[in-house]
């Protein structure tokens, strides 16, 4: 049985940009004077965004997907594609990346810039976990210690109240 919220989520979904065919057929609709709710269910569009096409075609006289507001990328497809191989092949400094960059592509660009970029792209840069220093003789010592109890058997080194008895 599903609940009414699931119900809901299932109708809901992700929004998507209609193409230029079925705007243009709206705005067919619209100049042949049919209702809202008739070219709504014919073409299988809500009537808000029917609504929305035909006020945007008033004020505007197109359908054209206008631009986005926001800055635009400043690194080209072509340079994180650059930048991704070199990652990969070298392990550079932020500074000497931009630095390749710029004499590359052409660009000037920061050094967040490239670090934001290579995050995106799942590079970070840590530090490797240090290792504990053994000397020679704490080797050794190591190596005996290990070579004088490689025959051990579980019942040799715990007491016997550790040790299950098991009966079949």
């Amino acid at each position: 049985m599903q609940t009414a919220s699931t119900n809901i989520c299932e109708r809901m979904g992700h929004s998507q940009e209609l193409s230029e065919f079925k705007r243009g057929t709206v705005i067919g609709c619209h100049l042949c004077n049919k209702s809202i709710c008739e070219f709504s269910l014919l073409l299988n569009i809500p009537r808000s965004t029917v609504s929305g096409i035909i006020t945007k075609w008033k004020q505007l006289e197109t359908t054209a997907t206008q631009p986005r507001s926001g800055r635009p990328h400043k690194m080209t497809e072509r340079c994180q594609c650059m930048l991704k191989l070199t990652v990969r092949r070298s392990s550079l400094s932020a500074e000497s990346l931009a630095k390749d960059l710029q004499t590359w592509c052409g660009l000037q660009i920061s050094t967040t810039t490239v670090r934001r970029e290579l995050h995106g792209m799942g590079f970070h840069g840590r530090a490797a976990a240090s290792k504990p220093y053994i000397t020679n003789c704490n080797a050794m010592r190591r190596m005996q210690w290990g070579k004088a109890r490689c025959h051990w058997t579980r019942e040799g080194y715990l007491p016997e109240c550790i040790v299950p008895s098991v009966k079949f």
